[in-house]
């Protein structure tokens, strides 16, 4: 099951919280805040196309909107004197018809987030840097930043090949078919002259393990030793 479905939201509610907050009454109230929200990931993406985002979350009140942009370019993001993020709120606020309040989080460690390691395979890949050195490189940062495995697949036509093939570079361990593996995953295409060519990103950072409640370390202890 575990290599047949999506990594993330196989693990939704166990390992990894919904990007979308909000709830509908009714489906056509559904419909509408759906395409409202791939509205505002859209044009975030493109106003920002430079900016390094991670991701975007999104949370609703009854007349107000709360995005939250992950982003490794906070600077580029925010701009001088925050002339960017006002700009956004403001095309945003437009597009919805409603307030739009905006919140900037940094990632720090862009190694061991698997979008911004896929976007930058695929820009190399685009300027027609070699995909194995690309693939290599990302996966050793992104252990000697601290991941527990790391698996890149590449698809389309390698090297402008007549025939598209697939290549995979993988170090560590990446359990798949794990729930409470925290697995962190993406997938972006980079655009070649000889067509797309597609890029996927697995980053294993370790199990996420329920916590012990109402249990005392003596009787932990105790039940080690015996």
């Amino acid at each position: 099951m575990g290599r047949k479905v999506h990594p993330i939201g196989f693990r939704l509610g166990i390992v990894h919280d919904w990007k979308s907050k909000w709830f509908a009454e009714k489906d056509r109230h559904y419909r509408d805040q759906l395409h409202e929200d791939l509205e505002i990931r859209n044009l975030i993406n493109q106003e920002l196309a430079r900016g390094g985002i991670s991701r975007i979350e999104i949370q609703r009140a009854v007349n107000r909107v709360d995005v939250t942009i992950h982003t490794s370019k906070p600077g580029v993001v925010i701009g001088k004197q925050g002339a960017n993020v006002e700009r956004l709120r403001q095309l945003l606020e437009a597009k919805v018809g409603k307030k739009v309040h905006l919140n900037i989080q940094e990632v720090r460690k862009p190694e061991l987030d698997a979008q911004l390691v896929a976007e930058s395979i695929a820009e190399q890949i685009t300027r027609r840097v070699s995909y194995r050195r690309a693939m290599k490189h990302a996966a050793a940062q992104a252990m000697r930043a601290g991941a527990k495995g790391v698996k890149i697949k590449v698809k389309g036509r390698l090297g402008g090949a007549e025939m598209k093939r697939a290549v995979t570079e993988m170090v560590g361990r990446v359990p798949l078919q794990t729930l409470r593996a925290n697995i962190d995953y993406a997938q972006v295409h980079a655009p070649t002259t000889y067509g797309q060519i597609g890029v996927k990103v697995w980053i294993y950072h370790g199990d996420v393990l329920p916590e012990k409640r109402g249990v005392p370390e003596a009787v932990e202890a105790v039940a080690v030793a015996d």
